[in-house]
């Protein structure tokens, strides 16, 4: 018998290979150095290895830990401060992410990263203007980090309706300098799990030349870019003014369009547009909660993959969307897409189950290497109690019900253990190389003077919520 580092049992396991769910019953996985060397008939498993480490899951399932493609984890200290409201960037976020400061947004990243984590999250995609102390939480944590840094040359102010952004090139010039370093410092550390991508926030924020720059840069380096891609009719209108013409239009004659790309978003895209997208080769990231409640409107995701585009989920923030968490993304790309179709047989479940893991994976570059429980990948893998209530019962036959019910029932307490590179990093609620406590008292101490810091521009932009504060609906 060989000896492995670990054995892990349970009575279902999904892979997620071929072309559907990978289910195996009965089953084990063999890991060792990291790696997946075997998943499959449990007698066979044992009788071929002996494992430092034991791992039987009586009650559960296993599957690939959760791909969030974009998150915003930085802007959770302000969670919950700009939903229900038009303008949601400049009438909503602005005046509280105007006051915030770096200590407080890494204050708020960790707890969102910690939330992330302990839903099932074990490839965090995260975006922001500053990624050093991020880097090194998610090493900390032992999670996996596909990481942009925010490329923008555009002044932060509040912009009113209609009012083109002012460019500063110094500030651009910077912030890509700022992606470089971090690459350089980043990329591949942390035992090859942090990947450092170039974030152009949208083309509307920076110029022509910088986004062939910073694309340039990119392919020099063999990473990709993380861009939000026509995200919405106020970035229409800034292109179209400046340029003559719409964003995906204007980003296929610069070349922009190929694999190097992972458009997020696509809000305000017709279904030709989303299509030639896809055709070019660049992947996408669908947030359906984050855009739902901040533009009530549903992406064209589905026209993406019907175009042969693969589609990542994301949480995207916490102001807007309000929480990090993939088993969420999943049950609203499901409901969104078959309300906007008027079809049940929409988006199923087992389909927002591959956009979490595998096909994920593959959107966001990663696809070599986890997304799957297959042979020679890393094993990032998840477990699902299946006794708790929001699972049960538990059907097997005519029909298996656990992907319907991980997905239209589940709400992140089910995950009991969470493993990335072979290691656990969550069990039962205790993470192994942190102190969640820790983290979730510090941010408390934040939000006071941020509001009274805020509230001189949120009153004098007197934007939805606060007539909903004036009028005691909040």
């Amino acid at each position: 018998m060989k000896k492995i580092d670990t054995i892990v049992v349970a009575p279902h396991f999904y892979t997620m290979e071929g072309a559907g769910v990978g289910y195996h019953s009965d089953a084990a996985m063999a890991v060792d150095g990291g790696k997946i060397l075997k998943v499959g008939n449990r007698p066979e498993i044992l009788a071929e290895y002996t494992a430092e480490e034991m791992i039987t899951l009586d009650h559960h399932m296993v599957l690939p830990g959760f791909i969030d493609g974009h998150m915003h984890t930085a802007c959770n200290i302000m969670r919950g401060l700009a939903q229900d409201t038009n303008s949601w960037m400049m009438f909503g976020l602005q005046p509280f992410d105007n006051a915030v400061n770096d200590e407080e947004r890494d204050v708020g990243s960790r707890v969102a990263i910690l939330e992330a984590v302990r839903a099932g999250t074990t490839t965090l995609g995260d975006y922001e203007s500053k990624m050093e102390n991020v880097c090194a939480f998610i090493d900390k944590v032992g999670a996996r980090g596909n990481i942009a840094q925010t490329i923008r040359a555009a002044k932060r102010r509040v912009y009113q309706p209609g009012e083109l952004y002012e460019f500063d090139d110094a500030m651009g010039e910077e912030s890509l300098n700022r992606n470089i370093d971090l690459y350089n410092k980043w990329n591949n550390k942390a035992g090859g799990r942090i990947k450092i991508l170039f974030g152009p926030q949208g083309a509307d924020f920076v110029s022509p030349e910088m986004l062939l720059r910073i694309q340039k840069a990119v392919k020099e380096r063999g990473t990709k870019i993380h861009m939000h891609v026509q995200q919405g009719d106020r970035e229409t209108y800034q292109i179209v003014q400046r340029y003559g013409k719409r964003p995906t239009a204007f980003l296929d004659e610069l070349g922009y369009l190929d694999e190097s790309l992972i458009a997020v978003h696509l809000t305000d895209c017709t279904d030709e547009e989303a299509a030639l997208i896809a055709k070019r080769g660049a992947s996408m990231i669908v947030n359906p909660g984050s855009i739902g409640i901040i533009d009530g409107i549903v992406c064209p995701s589905v026209v993406f993959q019907q175009a042969g585009g693969v589609v990542a989920l994301g949480s995207d923030q916490a102001p807007g969307n309000n929480c990090h968490n993939i088993i969420n993304e999943m049950k609203n790309v499901c409901l969104f897409n078959k309300i906007k179709y008027q079809n049940p047989e929409v988006m199923p479940a087992w389909k927002a189950l591959r956009m979490a893991t595998i096909e994920g994976a593959q959107a966001i570059g990663l696809g070599d290497t986890v997304g799957s429980l297959e042979p020679g990948k890393c094993a990032d893998y998840i477990a699902i109690d299946l006794n708790c209530p929001s699972m049960l019962p538990v059907y097997t036959y005519p029909m298996r019900n656990m992907v319907p019910n991980l997905v239209y029932s589940a709400r992140g307490s089910e995950v009991s253990l969470v493993a990335v590179d072979g290691k656990v990093i969550m069990r039962d609620g205790a993470f192994t190389y942190v102190d969640e406590k820790e983290y979730l008292n510090e941010i408390s101490k934040y939000p006071d003077d941020i509001g009274r810091r805020a509230a001189d521009e949120f009153f004098s932009i007197d934007g939805t919520n606060a007539h909903f504060m004036r009028e005691d609906k909040l």
